[in-house]
């Protein structure tokens, strides 16, 4: 007999609010590889889509927020886990949407597992860098801690697909933010396919919401809606980045503004605290007298 099957293509759907639904619109573009061969249609998300992720992020907040930090860094690397077990899957796609050999996208897909376990590690040690005991005259105690700013807009680079992905998203929710992800508009496959592994990987539904389209479609009701706290600039243009923080600055959102980033390089701290705040704590230790303390 011969094999007269036909091969079954994969439906790439969004990711929001843990579930994989179509673009509200229905719209779909068409996705090419380097040399402009068709690899797939992906959903053009609409505003609906963007405003239904910030709902999603911002009914995850509260759990995700008051988990523990070591509770984070567990689930973070249980991503790595799943993630290390669909390599063959991400090499594949990643070797179509940035144009790379099969060694090169492999190196890429290692590096963004890497990228995870690094992330997952700091959960619990990035509040002894940031935070502390503050020296007071008086008889009081004055702690600094960080804490979540709450959601924030996503927009991943548009070249770097995947490694750049994951070093935009990992820093947001390691720290207990939530995030709406604008994937690569040109390169969204590796995007909505993690999507399949965070949900499959004890994150929350709606910790990590992950759309595709046309960034600057998507880019503008995010940057001027009014629960979202902050926004990552990084997959924007310079012109389209001066409309968002224009936008932004309407209630005060934290921006990270786009720059020149060395994706596999040692990434640091500074996207761990792009997106926390500092709450400083007073509380009385007692007055001292002359028979000594008071307690």
């Amino acid at each position: 007999m011969s094999d007269g099957r036909l091969s079954v293509f994969k439906t790439y759907k969004l990711y929001v609010g843990g579930k994989f639904p179509r673009s509200e619109s229905g719209r779909v573009y068409e996705v090419n590889d380097s040399k402009g061969t068709w690899l797939a249609n992906a959903p053009q998300s609409s505003r609906k889509d963007a405003r239904d992720a910030v709902v999603a992020a911002r009914k995850a907040f509260g759990g995700w927020s008051a988990a523990t930090a070591y509770n984070r860094g567990q689930i973070l690397y249980r991503v790595a886990e799943v993630l290390e077990g669909r390599r063959e899957q991400f090499v594949r796609e990643v070797a179509e949407a940035e144009g790379l050999s099969k060694s090169k996208a492999a190196a890429v897909v290692d590096a963004a597992v890497d990228r995870w376990v690094w992330y997952a590690g700091w959960t619990d040690k990035i509040g002894q860098i940031v935070g502390g005991a503050n020296p007071v005259a008086g008889p009081f105690f004055n702690l600094s801690t960080p804490e979540p700013t709450g959601v924030v807009a996503v927009l991943a680079p548009q070249e770097s697909s995947f490694l750049g992905l994951v070093s935009v998203i990992a820093p947001v929710i390691a720290t207990g933010n939530t995030a709406v992800v604008v994937a690569s508009a040109d390169a969204p496959l590796p995007a909505l396919s993690l999507g399949e592994v965070l949900a499959t990987s004890d994150l929350p539904g709606g910790v990590v919401n992950i759309l595709s389209g046309r960034t600057a479609e998507l880019a503008a009701p995010l940057a001027s809606h009014q629960d979202v706290n902050a926004i990552d600039l990084t997959g924007a243009d310079a012109g389209l980045a001066k409309e968002l923080e224009i936008a932004a600055a309407d209630n005060l959102k934290r921006t990270l503004r786009p720059q020149a980033v060395d994706w596999p390089a040692d990434p640091g701290t500074h996207r761990l605290t792009a997106f926390l705040e500092t709450k400083t704590v007073w509380h009385p230790t007692g007055a001292l007298g002359a028979s000594g303390s008071s307690y």
